[in-house]
């Protein structure tokens, strides 16, 4: 199945991408979640401005990209959430709450280039990546606290 990405995903490609995946992963997944399209002629026409919107978000320069990379990986990070009595919080730590408490301390990232490992569901430190460049990937320190 030929299909054009509008979104980025992990280990297949970036928007404007026209990638060849299986079929029921373009069903099941990728077109559900609107991460792509089929691709047509005519369709093909679209990955041009879907091309021109991801260079005006992207970091051009290997440079720039390190310097971002030094910024986030230079602070903590505080995510507030609520929490029970043992520590444990009510439900798990999102790349959206991730995102917003970057964006508080002043960075703002695409919460589709953060990566969470496992589940984040008590309180205390931990690493989340961050892809700053498709070369350079940033490990951020968050410190989950209750709220």
């Amino acid at each position: 199945m030929k299909l054009i990405l509008t979104h980025e995903v992990t280990g297949l490609g970036a928007p404007g991408d026209i990638v060849e995946v299986k079929g029921g992963y373009g069903r099941n997944f990728l077109l559900p979640r609107n991460y792509a399209i089929l691709w047509s002629k005519g369709a093909e026409k679209q990955v041009e401005s879907i091309k021109k919107a991801r260079e005006a978000r992207a970091i051009h320069d290997l440079d720039e990209a390190k310097a971002a990379k030094q910024k986030l990986e230079s602070n903590t990070v505080k995510v507030p959430v609520r929490a029970g009595s043992e520590g444990r919080l009510f439900g798990a730590i999102t790349v959206s709450d991730v995102a917003n408490a970057l964006k508080g301390a002043g960075s703002s990232v695409d919460k589709r280039r953060i990566e969470i490992g496992n589940p984040i569901k008590a309180l205390g430190t931990y690493a989340v990546q961050v892809r700053v460049h498709p070369e350079v990937t940033a490990k951020v320190t968050i410190n989950v606290v209750a709220a």
